[in-house]
């Protein structure tokens, strides 16, 4: 994904009274075309359009129009679809989004046709299956999981005389390397430090010892001392001017900035890094995040290919759902190195994608690896906590408090969920 989950996170909640009717086909016993829904053309198209070229050729009557939509775009526009009947037969589904789409039944139960095909759940996660289940009712199958990392530019780090980071490093050594790499006059900074949640803050709320949402759901973690700890880490950096401002990765992702050399190290989602590995002239590797106080554990996440509830083709539909899910074509989506499938063995394929690089860091990072946070409803808290970490990571403004008054905030969403 350049589709981090924050920036999913940042549409509102869905829009109820789904139509009956669907997107694609005409209902007759002939071919009929499927529309297939995804948000990320800059890293996974080739992937998708082979994965569809070889689905056609075994099933001649079954055609799939890919439907790509950007990933700030998303959500919105498939509230919409969803609600005027007009949502992708099939599409990309994630963790937070879930419950919110299942309860409202725009997704199809597919319990019963994977009992039935015998389709075999054990290749896939056991945690990125519960993640797509609601009340005994699986509603996904998982495509990809993704973990987070340490990149860093290999010239900067030459330049500056500073040693490459190692499993070794904690943070005071990241703090000790953003210093000495950081270069104001030449427009480089040590590490980009955004207000995103799983490949930021998130992680060091965790690696602090805190947590964003009780093991029960019913309570916030922002308030938590140690909480605090770990977002105060990135807000330290940009107080130092070791990181562009909010305002200046708001202008210019920092994912440009890693690629266009202004950034020595950041930590980024391994869907990223054949984003990086296809950018002519950047040296860069890849390192374990170092340790915190209490580790240096990573969120994971993954995404599902879900149906839409009312699609007019179910059987075709789960067809290629089933097809998504196999071995083939979990291969073809490893080869590509877009994302690490989560398909069980593939892990190798991706990581042989990109030589030269040291991507078993994202696949080793599994073991110890956080859940991304979720609620039934994460999205009635999701955009207040985006609102309320940039504010907190903003020029003039202090973390605590910030988090507090959010964690509250909160707390009353989580009271709200049934």
């Amino acid at each position: 994904m350049t589709g981090r989950v924050m920036a999913l996170l940042c549409a509102g909640a869905m829009v109820a009274g789904l139509a009956a009717c669907s997107s694609s086909g005409d209902g007759s016993d002939g071919p009929v075309t499927l529309t297939y829904g995804y948000w990320d053309n800059q890293n996974q198209k080739q992937a998708v359009d082979k994965i569809i070229a070889t689905f056609e050729k075994s099933h001649p009557n079954i055609k799939v129009k890919p439907q790509f939509t950007p990933n700030k775009e998303y959500w919105t526009k498939l509230q919409t679809a969803a609600a005027s009947g007009s949502a992708p037969d099939v599409f990309w589904m994630n963790g937070p989004r879930i419950g919110l789409y299942a309860s409202q039944g725009a997704l199809m139960p597919i319990s019963d046709r994977i009992a039935k095909d015998k389709l075999d759940m054990s290749k896939f996660p056991q945690s990125l299956n519960e993640l797509y289940t609601l009340e005994g009712k699986q509603y996904g199958i998982p495509k990809d999981f993704d973990t987070v990392a340490l990149f860093y530019n290999k010239d900067l780090f030459d330049k500056a005389g500073v040693k490459y980071p190692t499993a070794d490093w904690t943070w005071d050594d990241l703090r000790a390397a953003a210093a000495k790499l950081t270069d104001s006059a030449k427009g480089v900074y040590g590490i980009g430090a955004p207000a995103w949640n799983q490949t930021q803050y998130y992680d060091t709320m965790y690696q602090a010892g805190g947590y964003v949402i009780s093991p029960d759901k019913k309570k916030s973690g922002f308030g938590d001392p140690a909480s605090i700890q770990g977002l105060q880490f990135w807000k330290d950096f940009l107080d130092k001017k070791q990181s562009p401002t909010v305002q200046q990765m708001t202008d210019t992702d920092p994912t440009v900035m890693f690629q266009n050399g202004k950034l020595a190290m950041f930590y980024d989602g391994s869907y990223d890094s054949s984003f990086y590995y296809r950018t002519q002239g950047l040296n860069w590797d890849v390192a374990p995040m170092p340790k915190g106080p209490k580790g240096n554990q990573s969120i994971i996440h993954g995404l599902a290919n879900v149906i839409y509830a009312k699609t007019k083709h179910p059987d075709q539909a789960w067809e290629f759902v089933k097809f998504l899910a196999s071995e083939e074509a979990n291969r073809i989506q490893a080869e590509t190195g877009a994302v690490i499938p989560a398909y069980e063995g593939m892990a190798d394929t991706w990581v042989k994608s990109m030589p030269g690089h040291n991507m078993q860091v994202f696949v080793d990072a599994r073991d110890g690896a956080v859940p991304y946070p979720i609620s039934r409803n994460t999205a009635a808290w999701a955009r207040p906590e985006v609102d309320a970490i940039t504010k907190a990571f903003t020029d003039g403004q202090q973390v605590a408090p910030i988090a507090q008054q959010f964690a509250a905030t909160m707390d009353a969403a989580l009271a709200q969920e049934k």
